[in-house]
């Protein structure tokens, strides 16, 4: 039912909602990710990620969290999954090793699950 005024959030701890303010928090991160669509963007980060970073005009926070490789630092630097599963494929991370860091699984049990849920 919808209701005016109604905050239609839903408070799941560890979670980021990605919302207006997380879009443009994460607007230099995602333009980035978004290029790695092209071969030549991936190997040009491949080679020189510092300088890629520094091109795109990626923060502090967001540096860190690409430096440690850790999806969802990144997530609360203002990735979206959607475009950040270009950079994880860089790191070769699977969607399903994703899917097992956000819902605190090893990516073996996070299959697990899947497979139970069908």
């Amino acid at each position: 039912m919808d209701q005016p005024g109604y905050d239609y959030h839903i408070d799941i701890p560890g979670t980021t909602i990605f919302d207006g303010k997380q879009a443009m928090k994460g607007y230099a991160l995602n333009k980035m990710c978004y290029d790695f669509n092209r071969a030549e963007n991936r190997e040009g980060f491949k080679a020189d990620e510092e300088g890629w970073m520094t091109k795109y005009g990626l923060t502090e926070g967001q540096k860190a969290a690409i430096r440690s490789r850790n999806i969802l630092q990144m997530i609360e630097e203002g990735g979206n999954i959607y475009y950040l599963a270009k950079l994880a494929g860089i790191f070769k991370l699977s969607v399903q090793d994703v899917g097992g860091l956000q819902t605190g699984r090893t990516t073996e049990e996070f299959q697990d699950f899947l497979q139970s849920q069908a």
